[in-house]
């Protein structure tokens, strides 16, 4: 068995289906996609990719199955979903994620199509494994689906050590060690053992510090906001078949903008970090609830709206409004005097993670700097924001 040594993990052991694997081009195109995305605009270290996130992830979920004692045909089924895991996501990551979902109808793990043919599904089969069963592991079906994909899985054990080490902040350190060996599958699901309530409370900290000092910075919220626009006005003016966008890397996503007319100044504000900037950030409090829980087409209206009432062309507003607050971790099954319970209503921390996130939650238009006063009034006016509670 080779190793592949790796910045967090050390020493990763890796076995022939995952050597296999590794191989693919399905696979080696995640060393082209940046785990963090447009984090690194803030964090300059952070130019991590998903490869070597999905390498943590499978290195953890070997560590996991020995725990439970699983080490048979189930146990490679889980080994090769933890490994693909990521392989459906489009270039820059969460940031296309929404086109791909309205474009193609489906998320970044559901992966059936993508071991349906090519390598992967040859590889799967050839070392006995069944790429359907793969797939719904990697969706988190089943008990062992929930180490894959859950509110205990080892994505998130992996990628807050690994994000926290790549960015140089400390809050995203947990103890996957205590995590992994606390696993136990009762009643079909996934749970912590007795006296892990501590345990469980230790990673929602760390995911809400993440969220605010990291994941929703607001120079990523900016840019991610430009991307996704720029990858709309890309597939509606370009002759790119979405299949074909969401198999792209972020270099080539980056060469489609810059040589395309309608998004060639998005790919040079990009490269030159030359990004627009924050004409609203309101609290939750300051925003109405039609605004807070506005879709996808409600808030392209709201751009065009601000847009016209501002006197600038539509594509200079930026509207982002991140959905109601909410920690689905909190729901995390523990095991407390002998029974199954959710973590909320064993631990007296959670309420306040609730009200840090709440605290924390900002609604965002954005727009060139020329444009900011402008804008910034104009969105006051079209969605009736208190200008005094605005900061912008």
């Amino acid at each position: 068995m080779e190793a592949i040594k790796d910045s967090v993990h050390d020493h990763i052991p890796v076995g022939d289906l995952a050597a296999d694997l590794l191989e693919t081009p399905e696979f080696q195109r995640l060393r082209h996609i940046k785990q963090l995305s447009t984090v690194r605009l803030v964090y300059p270290s952070a130019n991590h990719t998903r490869f070597e996130h999905s390498l943590g992830v499978y290195h953890l979920a070997r560590q996991a199955l020995d725990w439970l004692s699983i080490d048979d045909d189930r146990a490679k089924a889980v080994r090769a979903a933890a490994l693909l895991h990521d392989v459906g996501h489009g270039p820059y990551g969460h940031q296309t994620e929404g086109i791909i979902q309205r474009r193609l109808g489906r998320h970044h793990d559901e992966i059936e199509g993508l071991l349906s043919a090519g390598e992967l599904p040859e590889v799967l089969e050839s070392h006995g494994l069944d790429p359907e069963r793969v797939a719904s592991l990697v969706a988190g079906e089943g008990d062992l689906g929930q180490l894959v994909a859950g509110e205990l899985d080892v994505d998130r054990a992996d990628y807050l050590v690994r994000d926290a080490y790549h960015t140089g902040v400390p809050y995203g350190t947990i103890d996957h060690g205590r995590l992994l060996s606390a696993l136990r599958i009762r009643d079909g699901e996934l749970v912590l053992a007795e006296g892990n309530v501590q345990t469980a409370e230790s990673v929602l900290v760390a995911r809400t510090l993440m969220n605010a000092t990291v994941y929703r910075h607001h120079v990523s919220r900016v840019t991610g906001a430009m991307i996704e626009r720029a990858g709309e006005r890309l597939l509606d003016g370009a002759p790119l078949d979405p299949e074909e966008f969401a198999r792209m890397t972020d270099d080539r996503l980056l060469a489609a903008f810059r040589a395309h007319g309608a998004t060639a100044e998005t790919a040079d504000r990009l490269e030159h970090r030359d990004l627009y900037k924050r004409a609203v950030w309101a609290d939750l409090e300051d925003v109405t609830e039609p605004v807070v829980t506005a879709d996808h087409e409600t808030v392209r209206e709201f751009e065009r709206d601000i847009a016209a009432d501002a006197g600038v062309a539509p594509e200079y507003v930026l509207v982002d409004t991140p959905g109601e607050p909410n920690i689905p971790e909190t729901s995390t099954r523990v095991v407390v005097d002998g029974e199954i319970r959710r973590l909320a209503d064993e631990s007296p921390l959670v309420e306040g993670l609730r009200a840090a996130g709440r605290a924390q939650w900002r609604f965002g238009v954005y727009a060139p700097e020329e444009q900011v006063d402008a804008v910034g009034k104009a969105a006051e006016r079209v969605l009736g924001l208190d200008a005094s509670a605005v900061d912008n």
